[in-house]
């Protein structure tokens, strides 16, 4: 059985997302939770908490064992792009890119419906 959590348009590029996201992909939940508690990075506290919600869903939803839940699923895809221009020299404008990403979290137990 499989449940999942969905966030959309996280404002952290979707290359920085994949550094956490690749931390935790086939490990145990509690393991996964407590390997992004304390890792250094911004997004790790994104992806923990998208974690949490889809082992919450999982209990809830479809009376799974959070003891057996591990993380089968964890992908990051690019969302839409901000647009800015940053003023420069003699009237010209460079262009400013603000990414947004769109993260996806499956758990499962292992067991078959």
């Amino acid at each position: 059985m499989e449940a999942r959590a969905f966030l959309p348009h996280i404002r952290i590029s979707p290359t920085k997302i994949q550094i956490v996201v690749d931390l935790v992909r086939g490990k145990p939940v509690k393991e996964a939770i407590s390997v992004l508690q304390y890792t250094p990075k911004r997004a790790s506290m994104v992806v923990k908490k998208l974690v949490q919600s889809a082992a919450a869903n999982a209990v809830q939803n479809h009376n799974m064992s959070e003891d057996d839940l591990v993380i089968s699923k964890i992908y990051v895809g690019a969302g839409p792009t901000l647009k800015r221009v940053q003023p420069r020299q003699r009237g010209q404008g460079f262009p400013i890119l603000k990414r947004t990403s769109h993260l996806t979290v499956v758990v499962s137990d292992g067991k078959e419906d």
